[in-house]
């Protein structure tokens, strides 16, 4: 299970538009936000104009181990974090995870790889290394090597899709807490790169949480495993290692609420 939280790339937006050093960081986004709005009707950038600031992921491992956390530290470049994240593909050979990873959070991480000269080998394996690979790779929306489990719920059918914090609060989890999308940029701004952190290992989370009732429903766990794995995550987030942390603290009172 993987998400990313994004900010403009302001360096790249200077780049493309040409504005003067005079402007501040500020002015620059909002000159585009301005563009955006008056060309497509909202200040959503394209994607490879994203430079990702968090990762964080799930990862569910051998009988027993489930690890949760962010990528890399707070103050690590957007190449250190993609680095650390290809290297994933190398150790673990992972079955992907997202919600909505398909629309946005791969393309805006293999455009961002490639501006940073990122290399991802096992992640851009077409066959070449690996004949499981030739039809099941993690560019293919319709197997499993990755599972954009948004596409796959709506039958790939865009006006049939549904937000995370949605579906996440209408299976009875918690859902977004402590900030949206929209408000990384303002946070960022302030400095609150470890909150924009927190923000998107919730997301995470409930990503996890929503495939286990995936599967479920596909058979592959029973009644028993899918309480059995939640429960393990309900464990994990409150072990002494992370019971500490504000975020979490605050995402199980929500989830016994």
């Amino acid at each position: 299970m993987f998400d990313i939280e994004t900010i403009p790339d302001i360096e790249g937006l200077r780049r493309l538009h040409g504005f003067s050093a005079d402007c501040s960081d500020q002015e620059v986004a909002e000159q585009v936000f301005a563009l955006r709005r008056e060309k497509v009707g909202n200040d959503f950038l394209q994607h490879a104009q994203h430079r990702i600031v968090a990762i964080s992921c799930v990862l569910r491992h051998g009988p027993e181990d489930l690890a949760v956390w962010s990528l890399g530290k707070v103050e690590d470049s957007e190449t250190e974090l993609l680095t650390r994240f290809f290297a994933l593909f190398e150790r673990f050979t992972p079955q992907l995870v997202s919600w909505n990873g398909g629309g946005f959070d791969l393309p805006v991480i293999n455009a961002r790889a490639m501006i940073q000269g990122v290399a991802a080998t096992k992640y851009w394996d077409w066959g070449d290394d690996d004949r499981d690979f030739k039809f099941n790779n993690y560019q293919n929306r319709y197997h499993t090597r990755h599972v954009d489990l948004m596409d796959v719920l709506a039958m790939f059918q865009p006006k049939a899709n549904t937000a995370l914090d949605d579906m996440a609060k209408l299976c009875g989890l918690p859902g977004k807490l402590g900030m949206d999308g929209g408000q990384v940029w303002p946070a960022f701004q302030r400095g609150e790169i470890a909150g924009i952190r927190a923000y998107c290992e919730t997301d995470v989370v409930n990503t996890y949480l929503l495939y286990l009732r995936f599967m479920h429903m596909r058979g592959q766990l029973t009644q028993e495993s899918l309480a059995k794995e939640t429960m393990r995550v309900r464990e994990k987030i409150a072990s002494a290692n992370m019971q500490n942390q504000t975020h979490w603290q605050e995402y199980l009172k929500a989830w016994a609420a």
